[in-house]
């Protein structure tokens, strides 16, 4: 198989996710061209990349329109495609197209983003392989009478999941018979809104698990490889708030099972790019496959600082048919990291997204501190996208010395203007039992309702703060000092 070289990436994303792939193409000393709405001008991506073209319109279907973006690929003479996440990253039609009109797409094969896209056709796949499910459906079903005949038939509680999506979106929890009728159509209604399409399946709902995810690498000749597991546990109505890796607390056999027959499956697949794994792992220990993502996940930093391997670099290099230039003996993990992720909310409203102008910003930093972000004093955030805007990651030897490492990195973090969660960040980092390294899925649920979260507390301290300097600062010049 031959290799290819790529000399231009047009990224057919925006935000965090753009600047971190405009970064590793400087760093492969390929020419970055990014798009953008017309309300992501300002974006710092924008100014970072070799070229950017605005695609002018609705602000969403800027970055979903891929017939529009392949076309401008071609008119400015990029030869690959990097999808980033979200938008088009998991669109098998748009990863064909590229490869149709002659343009490399930077990620796995179509057949099989369509495979893992099918919640359906993957779980059958993978059991097929020998991975693990949770019992429940195999085909995706939309009508009602039917699909409470097989609730009853696995047994209360179970959850009902959108059949063609994720985020936790079409997603519901149902503990009793008698409330499955109105959960399946609200789930159903909202996978429809979302995703266009309303089918469903239903599984049986384990309770209080963890969530952790493998992360593979593959190449074009059937090398693969895991870069170790992630734990995804914390999460607010099944969005992730904090990631970890490795997982604190997962017993070392089950973590050797685990990456086992991850890797054995994608070997079995012929899975090629980099691609996530993700499992529930019960109070038992016995895990159970729900997902794959098909795409560079928002969490792989924290990969990257225990693996020592650049995620993004990788999947430009086995895009161009390289080889994976290691095996897996070559990778060698390091301690802890976690990952936050920064989110213009309102923690004392509900956590409901919040837009505005940051008036100002100041990043943490200091020894095994990385922060990957767009925030920058006056930018504005927009309202139309997701509240992400950045992610701290911090790095340590060990765990105890990574939350402490966390903890001052957070005190130093410092947001003005809009509402964010970091106040919810320092009330996990000072929790006993995320300390601990106890918590799953249901962590916040429990944790939430314990913890204060008035956003304007630091604010107000640390304006009090600099005030009282600015009055000694005066008070020495007037002494000409």
């Amino acid at each position: 198989m031959q290799t290819q070289k790529i000399k231009k990436v047009l990224i057919a994303n925006r935000g965090e996710i753009a600047l971190r792939i405009i970064r590793a193409c400087q760093e492969l000393e390929i020419k970055s061209v990014c798009i953008f709405s017309t309300i992501d001008a300002r974006g710092v991506w924008v100014r970072k990349a070799d070229e950017c073209y605005l695609i002018d319109g609705d602000p969403i279907q800027a970055y979903l329109d891929y017939e529009r973006i392949v076309a401008l690929a071609k008119e400015v003479g990029a030869d690959a495609i990097h999808p980033g996440y979200g938008f088009l990253s998991e669109n098998p039609d748009f990863a064909q197209h590229c490869i149709d009109n002659g343009i490399t797409f930077i990620g796995p094969k179509p057949e099989h983003i369509a495979l893992f896209g099918d919640k359906m056709a993957s779980k059958v796949a993978m059991k097929a392989v020998g991975v693990p499910v949770v019992e429940g459906t195999d085909t995706p079903i939309t009508d009602i009478a039917e699909a409470t005949k097989i609730a009853k038939e696995i047994g209360f509680p179970v959850i009902i999941k959108a059949a063609f999506g994720g985020g936790g979106r079409g997603m519901r929890i149902v503990k009793k018979e008698e409330e499955f009728a109105s959960m399946f159509e609200a789930a159903t209604q909202e996978a429809k809104r979302f995703f266009g399409r309303g089918d469903a399946f239903i599984e049986k709902y384990l309770s209080n698990p963890r969530h952790i995810e493998v992360q593979i690498v593959a190449d074009k000749y059937g090398n693969v490889i895991h870069l170790g597991e992630r734990d995804c546990s914390i999460q607010r109505k099944h969005q992730k708030v904090v990631e970890i890796a490795p997982s604190p607390r997962l017993n070392e056999e089950i973590r050797k099972e685990l990456l086992r027959t991850s890797k054995k499956a994608m070997i079995k697949l012929g899975y090629e790019s980099v691609g996530t794994i993700e499992y529930l792992v019960d109070e038992d220990d016995n895990f159970y496959f729900i997902e794959m993502n098909t795409r560079v996940q928002v969490e792989h930093t924290i990969t990257e600082q225990i693996s020592g391997v650049d995620i993004i670099y990788r999947m430009i290099r086995i895009a161009e048919g390289q080889r994976l230039p290691f095996m897996q003996e070559d990778i060698k993990f390091r301690g802890y990291a976690i990952e936050f992720r920064i989110n213009a909310e309102d923690p004392k409203v509900g956590f409901i997204p919040s837009s505005g102008r940051i008036t100002r910003h100041l990043s943490p930093g200091g020894p095994g501190v990385r922060m990957d972000s767009i925030g920058y004093k006056d930018y504005i955030v927009p309202s139309n996208y997701d509240s992400m805007i950045g992610k701290l990651i911090v790095t340590g030897l060990d765990w105890e010395g990574t939350v402490r490492r966390a903890k001052r990195a957070l005190n130093e973090f410092i947001i003005w203007g809009i509402p964010t969660n970091v106040p919810l960040h320092r009330q996990i980092v000072r929790d006993e039992d995320f300390k601990a390294g106890i918590f799953n899925t249901t962590y916040l649920d429990h944790k939430l309702p314990t913890f204060t979260l008035d956003a304007l507390h630091d604010i107000e301290e640390d304006e009090s703060k600099e005030e009282y300097i600015a009055a000694i600062v005066a008070a020495l010049k007037q002494r000409g000092q």
